[in-house]
């Protein structure tokens, strides 16, 4: 009996000790707090926040913008060298030993091309054949009245002084089996003559390309001689 007793109080003495840490383990978490919020009301929030940084916006004068604006500028300062109207001009111009000049109509086109082949202009007037004529030896030529810068000379008052331009132009063509190939073929053009340019007896576009083909007969203005095209391989 005694001995239960004795038991009775070693447990009431534990529990009287774990109750007792408990309470001092309490009384050390509300000092802990306590303390945290002395800290904060003495130094203020956190820097560190859990909600997103508004984004910042540049100024109308923010340094990129200034930076484009000023590269436009650079750009507009800049010298043009493309060609203006008078250095077009300039640039088809032919001046002559008297100090006249002449403004070309003409240009030949990037895809100009000398001929391999021998063509030639058996001039006609009627039936008596008064000239023949090699054109093969450059891309083009000039046909006209103006003997200062034509390379054929054509008298007939109707012609204009720069009428046509007979140009070789470098084609791709296609075959019966769909191959393609690659010629130099003959073209006429009329340079917006009074008169026209006729060909087989009729009168071509202005200011189009022409294909000429072996035995074409070429007309200029309202002259009677007529320019028979034929080539090495057709005679």
């Amino acid at each position: 009996m005694e001995r239960n007793r004795t038991r009775d109080r070693d447990r009431y003495r534990d529990e009287d000790r774990d109750h007792g840490r408990g309470r001092e383990r309490e009384d050390d978490r509300r000092r802990d707090r306590d303390d945290r919020d002395r800290d904060f009301r003495r130094t203020g929030p956190s820097r560190r926040s859990a909600s997103p940084r508004p984004r910042s916006v540049k100024p109308e004068g923010s340094p990129s913008r200034s930076r484009s604006r000023s590269a436009a500028a650079e750009d507009k300062a800049k010298p043009n060298f493309a060609p203006s109207g008078l250095l077009a001009a300039a640039t088809k111009t032919v001046q002559h030993g008297d100090g006249t000049k002449t403004v070309l109509k003409y240009h030949e086109p990037p895809e100009a091309r000398k001929p391999s082949v021998g063509w030639r202009l058996y001039v006609f007037k009627g039936k008596e054949q008064v000239d023949l004529l090699h054109i093969q030896r450059q891309s083009a030529y000039l046909i006209g009245r103006d003997r200062a810068v034509v390379d054929i000379p054509v008298e007939h008052p109707s012609c204009s002084k720069q009428h046509a331009v007979i140009q070789y132009r470098q084609v791709q063509e296609k075959n019966e089996f769909g191959d393609v190939k690659i010629a130099v073929k003959p073209f006429v053009i009329d340079l917006e003559s009074t008169n026209g340019t006729i060909v087989n007896d009729s009168p071509i576009p202005t200011s189009r390309y022409f294909e000429l083909m072996a035995g074409d007969v070429i007309k200029f203005g309202e002259s009677a001689r007529e320019y028979v095209l034929l080539s090495e391989d057709a005679t």
